[in-house]
């Protein structure tokens, strides 16, 4: 049984650096950038090698989110999109955005992306506490994604609200980034992207074994003697970091969050957690590095939102996950 596991893991590294190689292939070398950069030295490593560095970092992100938010709700339909978390982020990062010109929070670089970086943490982890909150109320997972649902149309309801009354420069850079890209994250950008993603993934090695635990309910765990409370608080803040992060840089991304762990859960029956952390990392990169190929397929001159595509895949896989797994 392991070492068809080991199987599994290595034909997921095959795809990895597969879709790593075409990721770097593909994309970013569109007319307008040749005519301003002719060097292709340029192309490869001021955008395509940013792009699926980004590409990695987000599908990681996402996918070890969705996961940690699943085994907590207990609901295989629990994810970041879903719950309205990434919804949340989305409607801080547009209140930073649309007001950021007027007040001067732009005009150092620096300073600009680390208030986004926050605003959109900060929204994440006000949604995912009020359904944490609301979750002791409700004692029907139903309900309860339904009401995961009224918030992200509220957040949406309000974020038209600021879209409608902001200026036409503000709503524009906005309205770009609310589309979902993994191309507009620079080299700058990853300075801050990938060690506070780093980190936030390093940390879930320590919470292999609340995770494990929080799989069987709240009362195993604190047989088992783990400090519910706290584990949750902790990995509560994890997740949010881990959405909020990745949403800052490129946007709300859909289905990753929902459909990898389903798949992850499909491909490794183990209940251990560590591989799933493991393996939602690799497929949910794979994922979006092979989003990104087909965002740059259909034409030199334009890029498809990375939203488009990741709905397109993942709502239809996520549909017959659940139908092929009906005991979740």
């Amino acid at each position: 049984m392991k070492s068809y596991s080991s199987i599994k893991f290595l034909f997921l590294l095959l795809l990895f650096f597969a879709g790593c190689l075409f990721s770097l292939a593909y994309g970013g070398s569109n007319a307008t950038t040749i005519s301003d950069f002719s060097s292709d030295n340029f192309i490869f490593w001021q955008i395509r090698v940013p792009k699926t560095i980004t590409a990695i970092l987000a599908g990681a992100t996402l996918s070890a989110a969705g996961l940690i938010l699943q085994i907590m709700f207990r609901n295989p339909l629990a994810g970041p999109y879903v719950l309205g978390i990434s919804s949340g982020a989305s409607l801080m990062v547009a209140i930073t955005i649309l007001t950021g010109n007027t007040v001067g929070f732009f005009s150092n670089y620096f300073i600009g992306k680390s208030i986004i970086v926050l605003s959109s943490v900060t929204g994440s982890v006000l949604i995912t506490l009020l359904i944490l909150f609301l979750s002791k109320k409700i004692s029907s997972n139903v309900i309860l994604l339904l009401v995961g649902l009224m918030l992200s149309q509220i957040c949406g309801a309000l974020q038209g609200a600021l879209e409608y009354f902001a200026d036409p420069d503000s709503l524009k850079s906005f309205v770009m980034w609310g589309m979902g890209s993994l191309s507009g994250t620079t080299n700058s950008d990853l300075m801050i992207f990938i060690p506070v993603s780093f980190m936030a993934l390093a940390v879930l090695v320590f919470f292999i074994k609340p995770l494990n635990a929080f799989l069987l309910g709240q009362n195993y765990a604190i047989n088992a003697g783990i400090n519910y409370s706290a584990n949750r608080f902790f990995l509560i803040l994890v997740s949010s970091l881990l959405t909020g992060i990745t949403t800052a840089f490129c946007g709300p991304i859909a289905f990753v969050g929902i459909a990898v762990p389903l798949l992850s859960r499909m491909l490794f029956t183990t209940s251990n957690q560590g591989v799933h952390i493991l393996s939602c990392i690799l497929i949910g990169s794979i994922i979006l590095l092979f989003s990104d190929v087909v965002c740059h397929t259909f034409s030199a001159d334009f890029t498809l939102p990375i939203n488009m595509i990741t709905t397109f895949v993942g709502a239809p896989l996520v549909i017959y996950l659940l139908f092929k797994n009906k005991q979740w």
